[in-house]
């Protein structure tokens, strides 16, 4: 289970405007093991955390390449597909098609989007810990019939923790927040919040800025 909101406008009218504002938790086994965020690829082009399990080293589950190229990944819970292409706007995904209306997106998409509508006015630190706090919203938003109906016998067991944009299972949960903001001149604000050593006491926070090549 993972949830990403972004709002994507690739020519802002204002200069203290974003191309990107992108808002993310890995929830994940706390077992798992996995790499933090740092440069890697060829030519240190490609900005991700690591996939490090057996058999599957190397993955990732969000990254961003020097390039302006972006990828992020959820599991999903129904073997649907959905290629119809978007444009500029304001989306939520989390283990459904993009938008599905899961009661917890709609709720954490509209907390994304009031912190959104700040953007200009606020500091960029104050801004990416607004986006910090959307991400650790723990309230269940139940009844969800189409989380229910899409997890099925899955899901019910642990529905009270799935149901919340920071899911707290034990074992299992957010174990990784990730922001990264675009501004109008391209340049690229990384930051990532992560558990460490299956602690939820314990986290480390990463910030790496850049600005993307032609």
């Amino acid at each position: 289970m993972c949830i990403i909101f972004f709002k994507f406008d690739p020519r802002p009218v204002s200069k203290n405007a974003y191309r990107l504002i992108l808002a993310a938790n890995r929830d994940e086994f706390y077992s798992r093991p996995s790499k933090l965020a740092d440069f890697w690829g060829n030519n240190n082009e490609i900005l991700s955390g690591l996939d490090m399990e057996e058999g599957k080293e190397g993955g990732t589950w969000l990254g961003i390449s020097t390039r302006g190229k972006l990828a992020a990944l959820t599991n999903y819970l129904q073997p649907q597909l959905d290629w119809q292409a978007r444009g500029r706007g304001t989306y939520g995904l989390s283990n459904a098609l993009l938008e599905t209306p899961w009661r917890k997106l709609c709720f954490g998409k509209q907390l994304f989007l009031e912190a959104v509508e700040r953007s200009q006015a606020l500091p960029k630190d104050v801004l990416i810990a607004d986006l910090l706090d959307v991400l650790n919203n723990e309230e269940a938003q139940l009844p969800d019939p189409a989380i229910e109906d899409q997890g099925g016998e899955y899901v019910q067991p642990m529905l009270s923790k799935y149901a919340a944009v920071c899911v707290r299972c034990p074992g299992y949960g957010t174990r990784t927040n990730t922001i990264i903001l675009v501004d109008a001149d391209g340049h690229v604000t990384f930051t990532e919040r992560s558990m460490m050593d299956k602690d939820l006491s314990r986290w480390e926070t990463r910030t790496y800025e850049f600005t993307l090549q032609n």
